[in-house]
């Protein structure tokens, strides 16, 4: 079975680069969200296998829409972008749920091992 994955980031780019990365590496990209209120929406519509969610983002951000996915779906997977520095916020959102994060700028061989290691 495919995996699906959607991509949040608020970076155009951002998204692309992941998305390059997975499709290369035989995941399939279900859908693309660029903030964390938009997340939540996607995830209901098309219940992807795994999430990979920038932390800072415009109106909602992703600890936010990590708590919001993981109250429609206390199983969901989530591996979070986040910014050098930002340890406290990536520590904040494994408590309220992810399984991993990725730091920016992404190393392809990092996104693929974090993606392989949480959807086991």
């Amino acid at each position: 079975m495919e995996n699906k994955i959607l991509i949040v980031d608020d970076a155009a780019f951002m998204r692309m680069m992941i998305k390059d990365i997975l499709t290369k590496n035989g995941y399939e990209v279900v859908g693309e969200a660029e903030n964390g209120a938009r997340a939540i929406e996607r995830y209901k519509e098309l219940s992807p296998d795994l999430v990979i969610m920038d932390i800072t983002m415009p109106e909602v951000d992703g600890i936010q829409a990590v708590k919001e996915i993981k109250k429609i779906n206390s199983e969901s997977k989530i591996i979070m972008c986040s910014a050098m520095g930002q340890q406290a916020m990536v520590i904040e959102s494994i408590q309220a749920g992810a399984r991993d994060f990725i730091v920016k700028p992404f190393q392809a061989e990092r996104v693929v091992e974090a993606v392989k290691k949480v959807l086991g």
